[in-house]
């Protein structure tokens, strides 16, 4: 009896066991199965795994703004200088400039004595200068003119230039200070000069005289170009006098007029006279202080044929003190000895000349407080 009942139990162990090992067997992985590359192709393969790549999220600083910001024109400022547009670089340099100076005097019951004055001196100046590699070529036109006007006289003149001098050089290279240069200069006045307070007969006129030099040598010009020393053995100097009576009376050197015996003209006096020499220039400018600048023109000339070694002397000294913007103070001199310029000639009643007159050294000062402007 003890052998029949316990054989059931033998029967069904295994079996629970058996179901239930089956029934949790479903979710478990299964083992990876080897299979053998020479049948690989026979196997159909019914599972496809497929993975998603997650980006990351990328979180911002905890210090950033996210804000919108807030945006006030209320403390923005204007452009104090006008915007220019951009311009593309010009190898030319230009400078003008303009001014007045005016010096005045005036008296009320003055016991000393005087007449009540005024003077106006205006000048106008244009520089145009070109510059490329070891090339340069420099312009400088100048324009004076002043007059003087006191109690009881008519007007009278105190300043009367135009002058326009021309530079061409050109250096071997950059190092060298020393350029070959070709150099024209031209002077001569606007209106009539007189001797006062003689008002009837002219002394001097536009173009007569005028002066034009021209001729070719060697400049030495500094790197800052504050001074320019030119030599020129060769330069051709022409007198112009294109009124007739000053040409006639043979004023500036020209030849003068042939009269008969009873002072009638012959032959007219000549209108251009024509001389050649050489010319040594020198343009300095020296800054002594802050505002105050010192500038020198030097002109020495003298000719080969008429009166070698003779030489006429045009010296120009100007100090100009700025004290701001637009005022200035300027004190100048200038010295001009020319043996062509004759003084206390003395001539008959028919025109022929008893005393040729000698040449004479001319000096001119001028001082004057005015306004200054560059454009």
């Amino acid at each position: 009896m003890r052998k029949i009942a316990s054989s059931p139990f033998k029967i069904i162990l295994p079996i629970l066991f058996l179901v239930t090992f089956m029934s949790y067997g479903q979710d478990t992985i299964p083992a990876p199965i080897i299979v053998d590359s020479v049948v690989v192709d026979s196997i159909a393969i019914d599972t496809i795994v497929i993975r998603r790549t997650v980006d990351k999220i990328f979180t911002p600083r905890k210090d950033v703004n996210l804000n919108i910001p807030n945006i006030n024109f209320k403390k923005t400022k204007t452009l104090k200088k006008k915007y220019r547009r951009f311009k593309a670089p010009s190898f030319w340099e230009s400078k003008n400039s303009f001014g007045f100076d005016v010096s005045e005097v005036a008296f009320v019951n003055w016991n000393a004595g005087g007449d009540n004055a005024i003077s106006g001196l205006s000048y106008l100046t244009f520089a145009r200068k070109y510059k490329f590699g070891n090339f340069s070529w420099e312009n400088d036109l100048e324009l004076k003119y002043g007059l003087n006007a006191q109690e009881g006289q008519k007007l009278r003149k105190t300043e009367d230039v135009i002058r326009l001098s021309s530079n061409l050089a050109f250096k071997k290279d950059t190092v060298s200070n020393w350029a070959y240069s070709v150099q024209l200069n031209f002077n001569t006045q606007f209106s009539n000069g007189y001797t006062y307070p003689d008002r009837e007969t002219p002394i001097s006129r536009f173009m007569a005289p005028g002066y034009l030099l021209f001729g070719a040598g060697t400049s030495f010009i500094t790197k800052d170009e504050k001074f320019n020393l030119y030599l020129s053995p060769l330069t051709q100097k022409s007198t112009f006098v294109l009124d007739q009576d000053l040409a006639n009376s043979g004023a500036f050197g020209v030849e003068e007029a042939i009269l008969d015996a009873d002072g009638n003209i012959i032959t007219p006096g000549k209108n251009h006279l024509l001389e050649l020499g050489i010319l040594i220039t020198n343009n300095t400018n020296y800054t002594i202080a802050e505002n105050v600048g010192l500038t020198s023109r030097l002109s020495l000339y003298t000719d080969y044929i008429k009166s070698f070694g003779n030489v006429d002397v045009d010296w120009e000294l100007s100090l100009k003190m700025k004290v701001n913007k637009f005022i200035s103070a300027s004190l100048g001199t200038q010295v001009i000895y020319d043996d062509d310029i004759l003084f206390d000639v003395i001539k008959n009643d028919d025109g022929t000349t008893i005393d040729a007159g000698t040449p004479r050294i001319q000096f001119k000062q001028l001082l004057g407080v005015g306004v200054l402007y560059g454009f």
